[in-house]
């Protein structure tokens, strides 16, 4: 499935920036300072009966990963994006708190309690989709849709090495915009935290969370994702004992930047009134 990329542009929306971006927002979560954006005073066309789409970022990136995913999405509902600990305007934690992929897990639980978020939409995409998936895990009660594009880390591949080949290879084919939001994004970071990062991603193992996902869960995929390749997706889609995989054509890893539309789509009609 492949739809051209969406490029429409509107008048800023209260909350929003004079280039479209969304205005960043910060909330206390326990210890942590949260940064993230919220489309719930741009959206319109909104009701109470309109999911709400809570999007998860990977490894080294933030809420400007999501801006065409966000923006597709924003017409079936609200639109909240996190920046985790120690990335995008997210401050890095105490120097001795690592936080593994399940603790940031309970990060984002705590977050969608203090935001007062009913049942969200969870969104991961990457390093996010190990996030999310601690998340549905530990608190079905709170997450009962689920969505992993991309997932991570392919248990054939658990190697820094070999995952940072499949990331040259797909960059091998990235536009000009991906990589800039890319270097914007791995610059906050910044090198020590991106690292302690990788070490909890690569230790994380989702395919031993997977089968207590209660959630209904869509495993999305670009075709051409080395990361992430069809028969790993394929495997992470049968774990999940209520789960469906879908794949865009002619897209690689950050299929949600480039095709935005296209993933908002299978997002929507993914989930049960659509």
């Amino acid at each position: 499935m492949s739809l051209a990329a969406n490029t429409r542009r509107h008048p800023p929306a209260p909350g929003m920036h004079d280039d479209g971006l969304m205005a960043i927002r910060r909330m206390r979560v326990g210890e942590y300072d949260i940064a993230y954006t919220d489309s719930d005073s741009a959206v319109t066309n909104s009701s109470a009966a309109s999911p709400t789409f809570l999007l998860v970022h990977g490894i080294g990136m933030g809420t400007s990963y999501f801006a065409e995913l966000r923006e597709a999405l924003e017409p079936s509902g609200r639109v909240v994006a996190i920046d985790l600990p120690g990335f995008g305007d997210s401050p890095e934690p105490e120097p001795d708190n690592d936080l593994s992929m399940a603790e940031l897990g309970r990060v984002l639980a705590e977050f969608a309690e203090a935001l007062a978020l009913e049942h969200p939409v969870l969104v991961g995409h990457s390093m996010g989709t190990q996030v999310v998936a601690e998340a549905a895990r530990a608190r079905p009660d709170l997450f009962d849709e689920l969505v992993l594009i991309a997932p991570t880390v392919n248990r054939h591949e658990r190697s820094i090495g070999l995952q940072a080949w499949r990331m040259v290879q797909d960059l091998y084919n990235d536009d000009p915009r991906v990589l800039a939001l890319g270097i914007q994004n791995y610059l906050k970071a910044g090198p020590r935290w991106f690292a302690k990062k990788l070490r909890s991603m690569m230790a994380h193992e989702i395919e031993a969370t997977l089968p207590h996902i209660q959630a209904h869960t869509l495993v999305i995929r670009g075709l051409r994702d080395p990361v992430s390749p069809h028969d790993w997706a394929t495997e992470v889609t049968a774990l999940v004992p209520n789960a469906r995989l879908a794949e865009i054509e002619g897209r690689g890893h950050e299929t949600m930047v480039k095709d935005g539309v296209c993933a908002a789509d299978l997002i929507v009609k993914h989930l049960p009134l659509a």
